[in-house]
C-alpha cells in the first residue's frame, strides 16, 4: 500500500494511526491461515480486560476473521487458539468469507441472477384467511 492509501484509507488494511496506536499500546499475540494478525493491549482497561484487535490481511472484513479467532477476540476464550484449541476434526471444513457481491455469492433457483425462472406451482398451497379460521 502506498503511503497516501495508508494516510486515507481504512478499507484496504491498516492506517498510519492504527499502526502507531498498535506498536505504542499492543503486542502480537498470533497470526491466523489467511494472514491477519491479532493483537492485545498491553495494560487493561478500567474494566479490568485487555483489549483485543485484529488488523486485516488485505480487505477490511470481519468475516473473514476464523471462528477461533473471533472467540479470541470477543474474550470468549482466555487462550490463543493455536494452544488453547483441540486440533481441527477430520469433517470441518475451512470457514468462508461473506461472498455477497462477489461471483461466488450463492443464488438460488428463481432468482434473477440465476436466470429467474421458478419452478411453476403444484398447488398445494391454500392461503390463509382470518375470516376462514
Amino acid at each position: 500500500m502506498t503511503v497516501l492509501g495508508s494516510i486515507f484509507t481504512w478499507w484496504n488494511g491498516a492506517t498510519i494511526g492504527t499502526r502507531r496506536h498498535t506498536k505504542r499500546f499492543g503486542g502480537k499475540v498470533g497470526q491466523d491461515t489467511l494472514g491477519n494478525v491479532y493483537f492485545q493491549a498491553k495494560k487493561p482497561d478500567s474494566r479490568g480486560q485487555l483489549k483485543r484487535w485484529v488488523i486485516y490481511e488485505g480487505a477490511n472484513d470481519a468475516s473473514r476473521v476464523p471462528p477461533e479467532w473471533h472467540g479470541w477476540l470477543h474474550n470468549t476464550i482466555d487462550a490463543v487458539p493455536d494452544q488453547g484449541l483441540p486440533p481441527a476434526r477430520v469433517w470441518e471444513k475451512e470457514p468462508l468469507p461473506n461472498l455477497t457481491g462477489t461471483r461466488d455469492a450463492y443464488r438460488p433457483a428463481g432468482s434473477l441472477d440465476a436466470g429467474g425462472r421458478r419452478a411453476a406451482a403444484t398447488g398445494d398451497y391454500e392461503a390463509w384467511s382470518p375470516d376462514q379460521a
